[in-house]
């Protein structure tokens, strides 16, 4: 009785992989990774050298309509298209994606186990935190190291460039600027697919045959 019910585990589960697969699977991701693309393009400077995108509102969206798997295979083509107009050799593409990751990861897993308004809600709560717990050190030990390397700067001028007040030294401008941006990214993206994610969901979570 173990191994058959095993067996139908293993056999459903390789049922829902292969509907990644399928036309309308593929056709509404590619959909989702143009409208991600086209967002990571449009920045809004906010403090400092930080900008807000909401190039991940498309990728909670497939995460939350179709699973975790491809909602990351939308965030990391988002990624690699992004790579043709990099002005960080790649790396702010690569600091991006393990950040998404943090914040779309725990939201859709939370939200899979009970697909309500409630648990979106907390997963892309919890997902926010992890994001902003991983954007601290994403930026202490990939983004600043390379900011410092590619302009020849040392941790002081990259202070000065942030140019805000009481910030004088490395870790309080990942606490105080990097954290606080980040937790704010978080909060706008999950307002922003809270109010549009039950308005679009007859189209992201069509029949699929």
């Amino acid at each position: 009785m173990v191994c058959l019910k095993e067996a139908t585990v293993m056999i459903n589960t390789s049922k829902r992989e292969k509907t990644y697969l399928t036309t309308p699977y593929l056709t509404r991701m590619a959909i989702l990774v143009a409208i991600a693309s086209i967002l990571f393009m449009v920045e809004i400077p906010v403090v400092a050298f930080y900008k807000l995108d909401l190039s991940n509102v498309p990728v909670l969206l497939g995460a939350f309509s179709m699973g975790a798997v491809p909602g990351m295979i939308i965030l990391a083509l988002k990624a690699l298209i992004g790579l043709l107009h990099s002005s960080s050799a790649g790396v702010g593409e690569l600091a991006d994606l393990i950040m998404g990751a943090a914040l779309v990861l725990p939201a859709a897993i939370i939200y899979q186990r009970n697909k309500t308004k409630r648990t979106a809600l907390i997963g892309m709560g919890i997902g926010t935190l992890c994001m902003v717990v991983v954007s601290v050190f994403v930026n202490k030990w990939i983004m600043l190291p390379f900011y410092m390397g590619a302009f020849h700067m040392d941790m002081d001028s990259i202070i000065r460039f942030a140019n805000v007040g009481g910030v004088d030294s490395e870790w309080k401008l990942l606490l105080l600027i990097t954290g606080p941006f980040n937790l704010l990214k978080g909060i706008v993206l999950s307002i922003v697919t809270g109010l549009i994610y039950k308005p679009l969901s007859p189209l992201l979570k069509a029949k699929i045959r």
